[in-house]
């Protein structure tokens, strides 16, 4: 699979070196637009106005994985998304899967990153702070204040959870969407053959490393 394409998607701010880089969020659609992110460049914060610079120097593009990752059928040997499905809903969840599969081709790998929810139970039955189990769940956001935060959340949309999975359910997913081969694995661990400048230990703590082949 040499010169085959490889994909993050929901890179953040944190693009893979050797991959084609996308986010869908509001800073990444500004930095692929110039003259409204200087036209609307009071209204933006100061982190903001970096993850924009940051999105222009490192190339990463614009895309909603749940309607269309900007690639023909069968091009990608990897797609890597780390952090981004637990932002979804099951519906969009299971489009985004959709089009990573479409995209692969025969044999490829996605690999799949979220917060281990059977982990952040673990802790609640530990510490027993319903409250903090809350925020490190990122499950649930107080409503909007102001009319500052109200316009954000227009602009930028929901940014809290939207889903949980453990490795059941993970595994689960991948299955019914038509991968094949899922596997479970540890922090550093990875069946792709060749997985470039890939963060393997990304957010290791709290996360759940999942792999499975393209048909």
């Amino acid at each position: 699979m040499k010169n085959i394409r490889r994909v993050n998607i929901g890179c953040g701010a944190n693009p893979t070196p050797g991959y084609d880089n996308f986010d869908n969020s509001f800073s990444v659609w500004l930095a692929n637009h110039p003259f409204l992110s200087v036209l609307l460049s009071r209204g933006i914060s100061k982190q903001q106005r970096e993850f924009i610079r940051s999105a222009k120097k490192n190339q990463i593009r614009w895309a909603d994985a749940t309607k269309k990752i900007p690639f023909p059928d069968r091009c990608v040997a990897v797609v890597y998304s780390s952090h981004t499905l637990e932002h979804l809903d099951p519906d969009e969840a299971n489009l985004f899967l959709a089009e990573a599969r479409r995209i692969l081709v025969s044999g490829g790998k996605v690999r799949i990153v979220v917060p281990d929810f059977a982990q952040q139970i673990a802790q609640y039955n530990s510490d027993k702070d319903a409250d903090e189990f809350l925020r490190y769940t990122n499950l649930t956001r107080p409503k909007p204040k102001n009319l500052g935060e109200k316009v954000k959340l227009l602009m930028v949309g929901m940014r809290h959870h939207l889903w949980a999975y453990d490795a059941n359910s993970m595994s689960r997913l991948l299955s019914a969407v038509g991968f094949q081969d899922v596997c479970i694995l540890q922090p550093g661990e990875t069946t792709i053959s060749d997985p470039g400048e890939l963060n393997l230990y990304e957010r290791a703590e709290w996360s759940l490393f999942a792999e499975a082949t393209n048909p």
